[in-house]
């Protein structure tokens, strides 16, 4: 390992990409009660009961999650985890695991990356991921959405992820998968920069005072 560089330690873009994924994937089975809960307020306002001034079913987050228990029972916090889990294998796997690889690219390998380039690089895998992931999102949120209750006889309209992305291929067409995608890529990339950037610059401080350190302290010692 010449100079004792950093490079030549990283890991290889496969390694990349199934760590991201994989580390995406825990994240959804933590948070992914939170998730249901938001989707659910988001889409409140839709339903003609809210529509003709009925009492609001949801309040809050926590207020959403205990509802949800006590109607429809705590399976239903977790209603679209498959297709959830679907979309983070896709999408961390694209938007953090080839973040150093498009970097790397747009610098055709140079040492000093400016900040332009790591913005660019964050809106490209950003928007790349969504673009790949974006069916898996689009049955995500619809299973998240869908109320079933006991009392009033209502029925899910999806019953596997596998039929629902079939389903809607059926009625609304290919691009019904894709609906929503391009705001879907405008936040992302706004988001993929704000997280990947911020990281990318404070880990590289963080490395450059930790190798400055060690330099300092061999140098003493030497002396």
């Amino acid at each position: 390992m010449p100079g004792g560089r950093s490079a030549d330690l990283s890991p290889l873009v496969a390694v990349k990409v199934f760590s991201a994924g994989t580390a995406g994937c825990l994240a959804d089975l933590v948070t992914f009660p939170l998730d249901t809960a938001k989707v659910r307020l988001q889409v409140q306002g839709e339903s003609t009961s809210s529509v003709n001034g009925h009492r609001v079913r949801y309040r809050g987050v926590f207020g959403t999650i205990v509802t949800i228990v006590r109607t429809e029972g705590p399976r239903s916090l977790y209603s679209g985890l498959v297709a959830g889990l679907h979309r983070q294998a896709t999408f961390a796997s694209v938007r953090i695991g080839l973040y150093d690889s498009v970097k790397q690219l747009y610098t055709r390998g140079a040492e000093h990356v400016g900040i332009g380039t790591r913005l660019l690089a964050g809106c490209t895998t950003g928007a790349m991921a969504v673009t790949f992931a974006q069916p898996t999102d689009v049955v995500k949120v619809r299973f998240q959405a869908q109320v079933s209750l006991p009392e009033s006889g209502s029925v899910k309209r999806y019953s596997s992820t596998i039929e629902a992305y079939k389903t809607i291929a059926r009625e609304e067409g290919i691009k019904g998968l894709w609906k929503g995608c391009l705001p879907n890529i405008a936040r992302n990339s706004i988001v993929n920069c704000s997280e990947l950037v911020t990281y990318d610059i404070v880990k590289e401080l963080i490395l450059k005072t930790s190798f400055s350190k060690r330099k300092l302290r061999g140098s003493c010692t030497v002396w």
